[in-house]
């Protein structure tokens, strides 16, 4: 088990695989005491057929954490148009290059997302994979590790190398169902998804509409956006987790409290002892002062006039669905969400379950539906479409 920690075996290993068709990469990260995930190890492997003389291997670990270590050459690697970057469930992956590196690898191959198009479920897992299409059984023992602690054990490192070793057989054989099947573009659509920015960037202006509240007063939502705000801008630049500036619940009771000095503060049942004082304490007040004065304030969401809620309907799409993902042998979610059909039922239109390959399979019969153009009816025990009367 070759591990890199310095940057010319790096480069060696990278010149071997720009000239294979694909590399499996994965990475191991710790997110528990920080805002932004810490990289802590990198996984390569690349086809037998394409290992070269004294390129340290076919599979190698590499060690972000080494001093003196560039990862340079694997920026570089990821910028090589011909040579397929294939990651399994890429998110949170990519989102850790996109930070440190400012970059995505391209193209990228995202075998949890092909799966779902090649029908095997909803988000199905890596050992699910691995188990249907390698025939193999993963080790688990290493799954809950601190892969910041140095040495690694010979157990971690062989667990860290199967997330990529059995990764190629799981590409090459998703690959060749995408082409039989003629999807190759639907995966596309997807992987443009995964290396748009937007889709790794958190707004502090934003960061309100995550949190679940059951107040709707308008009042009440302005200072909980400025509190809301508050903590995303001060958990990114001190590289914390949100929960340890303050959690939601302490955030929801400061918005119904209001609290207008520290002493007031010290009241909260909720709000940790360090938030109290200092710099977090300063930042809660002058929020909740925001809040208070804010004129621009937030209104609850309401159904549009004239399109209300139609529960009906949104079951009736959701067997519309249900039908089109079987009959495709593609995962419901992947098509449409439930709060995609809801949207739907109520009239909304901006909808990704409308866009690109979802609306040629479901979203154009979807409308059809809505408007009252085709109708659900039961044949030979499967659901199918008829002209409305």
């Amino acid at each position: 088990m070759t591990t890199i920690t310095r940057t010319e075996d790096l480069a060696r290993f990278v010149e071997a695989a720009k000239s294979a068709p694909y590399v499996t990469i994965d990475t191991e990260f710790l997110r528990e005491r920080t805002y932004w995930s810490k990289l802590c190890l990198i996984q390569l492997a690349i086809p037998p057929a394409s290992t070269a003389k004294d390129n340290g291997g076919e599979a190698v670990l590499v060690d972000p954490l080494a001093d003196g270590l560039s990862l340079e050459p694997l920026y570089e690697l990821f910028r090589h148009k011909q040579t397929v970057k294939v990651f399994h469930a890429a998110r949170q992956d990519l989102e850790i290059f996109h930070h440190d590196a400012g970059l995505f690898p391209d193209p990228l191959f995202d075998t949890q997302v092909a799966a779902m198009v090649c029908g095997f479920g909803e988000q199905v897992g890596y050992e699910t994979l691995v188990r249907k299409i390698v025939r193999a059984n993963l080790d688990k023992s290493s799954r809950f590790t601190d892969w910041s602690r140095r040495p690694l054990s010979d157990a971690q490192k062989s667990y860290a190398l199967a997330d990529v070793t059995h990764l190629r057989a799981i590409y090459e054989f998703l690959s060749a169902e995408l082409t039989r099947s003629g999807r190759e573009s639907w995966v596309k659509e997807e992987m443009a998804i995964l290396k748009n920015p937007e889709t790794y960037t958190t707004h502090p202006d934003e960061a309100w509409l995550k949190v679940r509240t059951r107040s709707n007063s308008p009042r009440f939502l302005a200072i909980l956006r400025e509190l809301a705000r508050f903590r995303e801008a001060y958990a990114q630049g001190k590289d914390v987790p949100r929960s340890r500036v303050f959690k939601d619940d302490a955030m929801i009771e400061l918005a119904s409290t209001k609290p207008e000095t520290e002493a007031e503060l010290n009241r909260s049942r909720l709000l940790p002892r360090e938030a109290r004082k200092g710099e977090i304490a300063q930042g809660i007040l002058s929020a909740v002062k925001a809040g208070l004065g804010a004129r621009d304030l937030p209104q609850p969401k309401r159904e549009e006039p004239g399109k209300p809620g139609n529960p009906a309907l949104s079951e009736l799409l959701r067997v519309l669905l249900k039908a089109k993902a079987d009959e495709l042998g593609v995962a419901s979610k992947l098509i449409a969400s439930a709060a995609d059909l809801d949207s739907l039922a109520t009239g909304e239109r901006d909808l990704p379950a409308l866009k690109g390959w979802r609306a040629e399979m479901f979203g154009q019969d979807a409308l059809r539906l809505v408007r009252g153009e085709i109708a659900l009816s039961a044949r030979d025990g499967a659901v199918c479409i008829v002209p409305a009367a």
